[in-house]
């Protein structure tokens, strides 16, 4: 199984996070933020990983805004899927879905490239919060974990309303996208899906 466990301890944030991205879509999940925690278990089911995460950040003793601990759990998301592909032998590198969320429509299109790049094209203006969680906080997640999982990604919100709608859809076209690039071909088992060789 290609399994990766971190812990991320600094002055802002205490994160520790164990990954499988062999699993059925577990999650022990417990960030102190509502609607990530929602996100994040999302995440997991549709791509199909498991994913135990406990995060302590300062926003629960300064009263400071979430950011810091969202941006280092999707830092620490992104190293442990790096860690768990290893060199990326026999995986399909490439995935993409859309996900209809009721009103809103979202693409997510990604290479585990190797270079990491983040194209992020929403409009999440419309409720800059949600519960405890900022919703500008989004395109910072998945910068984190693009970068961090050496992952190219464009996210394209292509119409949506709703606030919750527009990111849910997101965390869940990512997950999709990611779980086909990860998926092993059966016919190139033994290959690094590279012309170079490597990735």
């Amino acid at each position: 199984m290609r399994t990766a466990q971190i812990t991320r301890n600094t002055k802002e944030t205490q994160i520790s996070l164990s990954l499988n991205l062999d699993g059925t879509g577990s999650t022990e999940i417990q960030t102190g933020i509502g609607f990530l925690d929602h996100m994040l278990t999302l995440l997991a089911y549709h791509g199909d990983f498991d994913l135990t995460l406990t995060a302590h950040g300062d926003h629960e003793t300064t009263g400071m805004d979430p950011h810091h601990v969202t941006e280092d759990i999707a830092i620490a998301l992104g190293k442990c899927i790096a860690e768990a592909l290893g060199d990326k032998r026999g995986i399909m590198r490439y995935g993409n879905f859309t996900i209809p969320m009721d009103e809103a429509l979202v693409t997510t299109d990604l290479d585990i490239s190797g270079r990491p790049y983040l194209v992020f094209n929403a409009d999440l203006s419309g409720n800059p919060k949600l519960g405890g969680y900022d919703t500008e906080m989004t395109e910072e997640f998945f910068r984190a974990l693009s970068y961090n999982a050496g992952i190219t990604a464009h996210i394209n919100e292509h119409y949506g309303k709703n606030t919750h709608h527009i990111i849910e859809g997101m965390f869940k076209s990512y997950a999709r996208a990611l779980k086909k690039a990860v998926s092993i071909d059966d016919q190139k088992v033994n290959e690094i899906p590279s012309s170079k060789g490597i990735i």
